[in-house]
């Protein structure tokens, strides 16, 4: 595989042919912030919190995605950046709970974001979920980054159970025909909860410690949940297909 050479914020990168410009610009330590990218999932693009500016591009670059050329000229922190992703953490903060997402937070400094910017926006008040004995669900977090969906599908897991659900502001993380959890094909590996940069999916133990509950409770209300979980489902004869003669 052939090397390019590019310059990124000044300096000079030799990277192998098909090497991200995030990756580019990691190996000579320069930092580009990304929400929805991780190591361990496809990169998508969808958080464009990532974007830098290729000279002689029309439009900013999400490095997540976008491949390094031949004498490319990157600038990952121009004005033109760095309002757009101030732009884009102040609407999240507009619309999301983002008290459990220190990353994030730390950006929001960084760029000098105002969380009160848009004041007018909608909020997303969703209730929480809280249907199974291994982790809750707590939507007004999501972000939509997709973590969770990738590494329950073919990045990880090939589990499927969980998937985006709704259009445009309705859209939601949610299970095929809104099941309870434990009704979808989800294993429980807690791989999901693991990728969820804002705390939207919590161990359950470590919610029930926050709620006021003891160590001791939190073991009886886990253990008592995954008891009833292996209970058999009884049927009623009509639903077994038996019935009186």
């Amino acid at each position: 595989m052939n090397d390019v050479t590019l310059t990124i914020d000044g300096q000079t990168v030799t990277a192998p042919a098909g090497t991200t410009i995030l990756q580019a610009a990691q190996s000579i330590g320069v930092e580009i912030p990304a929400i929805c990218y991780h190591e361990a999932c496809t990169p998508n693009a969808l958080c464009r919190n990532c974007v830098v500016e290729v000279e002689g591009a029309r439009v900013l670059v999400a490095s997540c995605v976008a491949q390094v050329a031949a004498n490319m000229v990157v600038h990952t922190r121009s004005p033109r950046v760095e309002r757009s992703r101030r732009t884009i953490l102040e609407m999240l903060a507009s619309a999301v709970d983002l008290s459990e997402a220190p990353d994030i937070q730390r950006m929001m400094q960084d760029y000098a974001a105002d969380a009160q910017r848009f004041p007018e926006a909608e909020r997303r008040d969703v209730p929480l979920i809280d249907d199974n004995p291994m982790y809750v669900r707590d939507y007004g977090k999501c972000i939509l980054c997709w973590r969770c969906v990738q590494v329950c599908a073919d990045d990880a897991q090939y589990t499927f159970a969980i998937n985006f659900s709704g259009r445009g502001y309705e859209t939601i993380i949610g299970t095929f025909f809104d099941k309870p959890m434990p009704a979808t094909t989800c294993v429980f590996c807690g791989q999901c909860v693991g990728v969820c940069p804002t705390g939207a999916l919590k161990p359950k133990s470590e919610w029930l410690l926050e709620q006021g509950l003891n160590i001791e409770q939190v073991f009886a209300a886990t253990r008592q949940e995954r008891k009833r979980r292996r209970e058999p489902v009884q049927m009623s004869g009509e639903e077994s297909g038996g019935g009186h003669d």
